[in-house]
């Protein structure tokens, strides 16, 4: 009952969030077969975005059930909150894991995609033979190459037998394989986040004057304004062949920056003056705490054999803290668990390899849609095991999440752990070193200066 009280909060907020993205224009075509078609793919996605939350949730939700375990032990309005729940909820994202990557998603692209076999009678039934022939074939393609990945492996002929051992063996090691991609990813996208989380903050908040001139972005918005105003309003500009449609997207994005604007003007001095630096010291703090705590892990590693990640089949909750500091600790894990994956997240759609990914409110593709769902899960699901590789908590992995062969590889939980503590120094010493530079610049007021390779640069351009 809880379980299912859970999931169905995480469905309906993941089911609100995608609707402010989707393309309405895909779901109230002429066509109802294509709009039945992007419905029924449009539920996967929710599926799939819902279990991707609950994987992000999971982690933070079993420390904090621990600590609360350990201050109420006989509290007879948590007696609901014990071992086998966390344990049932670890199982359970697992599963759906497993279940979207394997079979909704690549089902609700294709279904998306299908048109049906050629002669055969139109409709969504139609699709719906075509996509699973598909899938099908794409699962036999999949699970062939993981027996032999797995026979040349392990080199005997117990593991060319273990085909038929299809749920007990294949699934976990295509998970194992699924959830290294993603930890891999996070490995890359989460330096880069961290960097952008100050620029992303700073575009949200507002800036102090001494470090942001409104006014004359005011000016310069108006300008803007006024100019494609007039290029559209004009009645000479039949000759001049130029885009209408572009010209009034662009119109209205100009005008929704300078609403921004206005309102960034009207901002309280304590806003302006000290919720922006707060912000920025906060950032700072998390971001320094998460490097000192991957260097501590560093040494624990070459100490201890207890600091390498491993599976833990018992949860033991409420019998000790997994923090030195307690419940204070624990709410620092907590709170660093979160800030890394909103610098994933930031990092991820930073990245010019998935920049194209990026969702427009009302006006993101079905496609575009399966796409972010599939890659939040890749980096939600592998969000435990990178929190404990990295030793941000000391919780160990629940079910099927610690049954991962490469956990167990000293050289790569090494080896992993100096490289992010390495890019994530370069990326934030980098970004510190540019916006240095640029304040410089801006104090000079060398930005100011027309130099000749712009200009001819400007005049090269048509």
């Amino acid at each position: 009952m809880i379980c299912s009280l859970l999931f169905s909060s995480l469905y309906l907020l993941s089911y609100m969030v995608i609707t402010k993205f989707k393309k309405h224009a895909d779901f109230t075509t002429v066509d109802v077969e294509d709009a039945a078609v992007n419905r029924i793919a449009l539920w996967m996605c929710t599926f799939t975005l819902a279990v991707s939350v609950g994987a992000v949730l999971l982690l933070p939700f079993s420390i904090i059930s621990n600590e609360v375990l350990l201050s109420m032990p006989h509290n007879y309005y948590i007696q609901w909150l014990n071992g086998s729940l966390i344990h049932g909820l670890w199982n359970l994202v697992f599963l759906f894991s497993n279940l979207s990557l394997v079979f909704l998603m690549p089902f609700a692209y294709f279904f998306t995609e299908a048109e049906g076999f050629s002669g055969s009678k139109k409709g969504v039934m139609s699709r719906v033979y075509e996509t699973s022939v598909v899938l099908l074939l794409l699962t036999l393609l999949v699970f062939g190459i993981l027996w032999v990945a797995s026979a040349i492996v392990d080199d005997d002929a117990a593991g060319r037998e273990s085909l038929y051992d299809l749920w007990e063996y294949y699934l976990p090691y295509l998970y194992s394989g699924i959830s290294l991609f993603g930890v891999l990813l996070l490995l890359f996208c989460t330096p880069l986040g961290l960097s952008r989380m100050f620029s992303v903050t700073g575009k949200l908040l507002v800036k102090p004057r001494l470090l942001e001139n409104l006014e004359e972005h005011l000016s310069c918005t108006a300008f803007e304004e006024a100019a494609i105003s007039r290029k559209i309003s004009t009645k000479a500009s039949c000759w001049l062949n130029l885009n209408m449609e572009a010209l009034q997207k662009r119109l209205l994005a100009i005008k929704s920056h300078r609403i921004t604007l206005e309102m960034r003007r009207k901002a309280s001095p304590w806003q302006r003056n000290l919720v922006y630096p707060l912000a920025m010291l906060l950032l700072l703090a998390l971001t320094g705490i998460s490097v000192l705590i991957v260097c501590f892990h560093v040494l624990e590693l070459l100490i201890d054999d207890a600091a390498m990640p491993k599976g833990m089949q018992d949860s033991r909750l409420g019998k000790v803290s997994f923090s030195v500091f307690g419940p204070f600790g624990a709410a620092v894990q907590v709170i660093l668990i979160f800030y890394l994956m909103a610098a994933s997240v930031v990092g991820f759609y930073s990245s010019p390899f998935f920049t194209r990914l990026l969702p427009q409110k009302q006006n993101t593709t079905m496609t575009k849609i399966i796409g972010n769902c599939v890659s939040l899960l890749v980096l939600s699901s592998a969000l435990p095991v990178f929190s404990r590789t990295l030793g941000i908590t000391r919780f160990d992995l629940l079910g099927d999440f610690g049954r991962f062969n490469w956990l167990g590889n000293f050289y790569l939980i090494f080896l992993y752990n100096i490289l992010f503590a390495g890019l994530t120094t370069l990326c934030l010493v980098k970004k510190f070193t540019w916006a240095m530079q640029a304040e410089l610049i801006r104090a000079f007021g060398l930005d100011r200066l027309s130099l000749p390779v712009n200009r001819i640069r400007s005049q090269g351009k048509p």
